[in-house]
């Protein structure tokens, strides 16, 4: 196959991908990583002392939520490509305080350091994941 075959041929590919439709914020992989995390992070907590249930625990829950929930109101307000873009900045910085109430509960040994390199290394994906979606979002916005 000649290269301008090849390129071609990934082209029409990008395409091919591109055309799919997404319905719901649910279609999307970050929104099923950083649900999914907040789940995880929920069953940890849980372990938590007692003294923390109001304060770390609670704060850690939060703003673990909140990546979603950020998520699922940038889906519904596309239709503005500066609201959409604020909107996902205001979940990568639920992640980004997430990862800080991780650094709490490691350095309180409330998780150990392998659950802490599990969780943050999932955090630096929805991030990129993020970013991503922020330097397409016309792909996204209607």
């Amino acid at each position: 196959m000649r290269r301008d075959e090849r390129r071609r041929t990934k082209d029409e590919g990008r395409k091919a991908k591109m055309t799919i439709r997404l319905k719901s914020v649910r279609d999307l992989e970050v929104y099923h990583l950083s649900f999914d995390t907040a789940m995880e992070i929920f069953e940890i907590t849980k372990s938590f002392p007692k003294e923390e249930k109001y304060s770390l625990t609670d704060q850690v829950r939060r703003s673990s939520r909140s990546v979603c929930t950020n998520l699922a109101e940038a889906w519904r307000k596309r239709r503005y490509k500066a609201v959409f873009i604020n909107k996902l900045s205001d979940a990568a910085q639920e992640a980004a305080e997430t990862q800080t109430w991780l650094e709490f509960a490691i350095k309180c040994n409330y998780i150990d350091e392998e659950i802490f390199e599990k969780l943050d290394e999932k955090y630096e994906h929805i991030f990129a994941m993020l970013i991503t979606m922020e330097r397409k979002a016309d792909t996204f916005c209607k």
